[in-house]
């Protein structure tokens, strides 16, 4: 339960303004299809996820948790320097693959690739060593907040300032490092 509270965290309050979000945002004001858009989006993190909470997996049967713990250490630490720096609206594509569902699918399967959020999914599945748990509640953080700029975003953007919300995702990333560091002190000492 732990691996899918604390992936769903993680993913949920790292998505918040990232590309993908004002993707769903962006996708939802101009095609006034949200159920459309919403499964669209919700095939595609499954796809992504999986694929992440896999890679994760591997790297755990490879390394030893010790060597896995530094190395998201490093990586929850730089996580939360990227997640301050604001994405962009001009940097989403927007071109048509045939119908709004397989349009939403396959470009926020190629958004997702390489984005923080995928990697965090990565990372985790290396902590938890759960490739189905993981996948779970970093879907489940993609979909409700992307659920939100779906369905509310353009009215919640009027009241929650996404520096906020960034800002307590860099606080996430490093609150993890913080824990892996201390449980990896106490191994060493």
């Amino acid at each position: 339960m732990s691996a899918i509270l604390q992936s769903f965290l993680l993913v949920a309050i790292t998505e918040m303004g990232d590309k993908t979000q004002l993707l769903a945002l962006v996708l939802a004001n101009k095609f006034k299809r949200p159920w459309v858009i919403f499964g669209g989006i919700f095939v595609a993190t499954i796809l992504n996820h999986y694929l992440a909470s896999l890679s994760g997996y591997w790297l755990s049967q490879y390394f030893s948790q010790e060597t896995i713990n530094w190395a998201l250490i490093a990586i929850f630490v730089g996580f939360a320097i990227w997640v301050l720096i604001p994405d962009k609206e001009e940097e989403l594509g927007s071109k048509s693959l045939g119908g709004l569902f397989v349009m939403t699918m396959v470009t926020f399967f190629l958004a997702e690739m390489g984005d923080k959020t995928q990697l965090a999914t990565v990372a985790m599945t290396a902590k938890f060593d759960s490739v189905l748990y993981v996948t779970i509640g970093s879907t489940l953080g993609m979909m409700f907040t992307n659920g939100i700029a779906v369905f509310w975003g353009d009215k919640l953007l009027k009241y929650i300032p996404m520096h906020w919300m960034r800002r307590l995702g860099a606080g996430m990333f490093l609150f993890f490092a913080l824990s892996l560091l201390l449980k990896n002190l106490k191994v060493i000492s």
